[in-house]
């Protein structure tokens, strides 16, 4: 009890010295200038810098919906090690997880949204793709998962599954949240996405779960 009497203040110290680290600016583009923090804020609104990659990436001990070397099999090392205790939590649970994609570089996140423009046009594919430098998936923080019964997909019937109710209500115990929760698109700007977690460290995690709020929402707190 002690402890987090200690703790809090720092906590919310920490939290706006994060809201406020944005002096940096690429054109009219805000440019986060704490791109390494793990609680870094990244949206439409808060750029990494196009050069930013992490500098502890490493390959998580998980399975993975597919084989061989790929840099979306990588996370920040923190980020790793909570995925790896998250996974097998959900296996002595029973639960069929695998991990899809992590880590995006700046030009892959490029070439990805392209192709959604393309596909889709740039209002739609605003809603489920990230223009390059706005991905969280560059933090190295955030990972996809899926589970055998959609296919490996990352498709909002994932919600349904017995893999995303448990991830839903489990997540934050090792420090994840769901980043684009089902009511909070006009918050997130993104669609629903049950099958991206965003490591943000286990205390911001519980505090977001149990108040059912997103990381813009936590970030507005006073």
């Amino acid at each position: 009890e002690k402890k987090e009497e200690v703790q809090e203040p720092m906590l919310d110290k920490n939290k706006k010295d994060r809201e406020n680290s944005n002096q940096k600016s690429e054109g009219e583009e805000m440019v986060v200038d704490n791109p390494n923090d793990i609680l870094v804020w990244v949206n439409k609104e808060r750029n990494l810098p196009k050069d930013y990659v992490p500098e502890d990436l490493v390959v998580p001990n998980v399975r993975f919906s597919f084989s061989g070397e790929n840099e979306k099999k990588y996370l920040r090392k923190e980020a790793a090690e909570a995925l790896e205790q998250l996974f097998i939590q959900a296996e002595e649970d029973n639960i069929d997880l695998f991990a899809v994609s992590g880590y995006r570089s700046y030009a892959r996140q490029e070439t990805i949204f392209n192709w959604n423009v393309q596909q889709k046009g740039l209002e739609e594919a605003n809603k489920v793709s990230a223009k390059p430098g706005q991905s969280e998936h560059q933090t190295g923080l955030a990972m996809d998962v899926s589970c055998p019964g959609v296919g490996y997909d990352l498709v909002e019937e994932f919600e349904d599954t017995q893999e995303g109710v448990w991830l839903k209500e489990n997540a934050h115990r090792f420090g994840f949240i769901i980043r684009y929760p089902k009511d909070k698109v006009e918050i997130t700007r993104y669609l629903y996405e049950p099958w991206h977690i965003r490591y943000v460290g286990k205390e911001v995690a519980t505090f977001i779960y149990e108040e059912q709020i997103t990381l813009e929402e936590y970030f507005a707190l006073p």
